[in-house]
């Protein structure tokens, strides 16, 4: 589920990580480090998946309050739970991967039951909710608008919410991206993901091997990029944008079944989205001309796949 890019992404923030900090011993295993890093936007996931799904639930809860009370109403007796019974909730409850990630994670030990309600509120008082009630169909597609409504339009922008995920995910920061990316992807699509695994293996051996390669490589790629910077002081070059070229020169060389063209526009992309303002220009230029001069040598070497 998380993908190639994800993948960058994580890498990058690690390798950035490693050369900023003060001492060398810091990052002394940086595959595990690596690991431990995909292992917290797992329990992130899982966590906002798992509050998104309480907000529709919580439907029941206030049925069962409403119809408590020592003189309920007609609308307290007539609450409707028809979101409670949402397919993609339903389906989420009794995914066995689900139920083995909340088994390890143990989300409710940190679920704030008054932001639920909050939301939840909040919720029933949009028109597409009330039209959503009234519909007595189950249509899949209505059936999953409603639930990423909750998600874009009422979790996403609450800053009440925001800051209950930043107090217990420091990885909130790096990671807000990649998480709206994987929740409307599960969203649209969740028989294709593991909800206890989210890496599959070649997954994780790209992860590991483009760390790895980036950091071993590193004097090498040096060597490659400071003769193509001309005018440009090396030292003054932003730090990030000399990460995303080494990584895209690794993936360049030795990583024989990624087309070069996606690399390079792969590292343009990271620059322009988490460097500077001209970090795409320069990272393009760079990479375009190492990649020239590497195929005139004869040294990239890329497996096709074409019939």
């Amino acid at each position: 589920m998380i993908s190639r890019r994800n993948i960058r992404v994580k890498v990058m923030q690690l390798l950035y990580m490693i050369e900023s900090a003060d001492s060398g011993n810091t990052f002394k295993q940086p595959v595990q480090n690596l690991e431990k890093q995909l292992d917290k936007s797992r329990e992130l996931f899982i966590y906002l998946v798992y509050f998104l799904a309480e907000v529709a639930r919580y439907a029941e809860t206030n049925a069962l309050k409403r119809a408590s009370k020592n003189l309920p109403s007609a609308s307290d007796l007539n609450v409707n739970i028809k979101i409670a019974g949402n397919d993609f909730i339903w389906a989420l409850l009794e995914n066995k991967s689900y139920q083995k990630a909340i088994e390890k994670d143990l989300p409710e030990r940190i679920i704030d039951m008054d932001l639920v309600k909050k939301i939840y509120n909040e919720l029933i008082e949009t028109p597409e909710y009330k039209q959503y009630i009234l519909e007595e169909s189950r249509d899949k597609a209505r059936e999953r608008e409603i639930i990423k409504l909750i998600f874009t339009r009422l979790m996403l922008p609450n800053q009440d919410f925001i800051t209950h995920i930043e107090e217990h995910f420091n990885n909130w920061d790096d990671d807000a991206d990649m998480m709206d990316q994987l929740v409307l992807s599960y969203i649209q699509k969740p028989a294709s993901v593991q909800m206890d695994q989210l890496m599959s293996a070649d997954k994780w051996d790209f992860a590991r091997t483009l760390l790895l390669t980036a950091i071993e490589k590193k004097e090498f790629c040096s060597t490659l990029i400071k003769p193509k910077l001309k005018n440009w002081d090396a030292e003054r070059i932003a730090q990030l944008d000399m990460i995303l070229m080494r990584m895209g020169i690794c993936e360049l060389l030795y990583f024989e079944t990624i087309p070069t063209k996606v690399t390079i526009n792969e590292y343009i992309d990271l620059a322009k989205e988490y460097s500077t303002p001209q970090s795409g220009q320069f990272v393009n230029g760079i990479l375009d001309s190492i990649h020239k001069e590497l195929s005139a040598e004869g040294k990239i070497n890329k497996i096709s796949f074409k019939k």
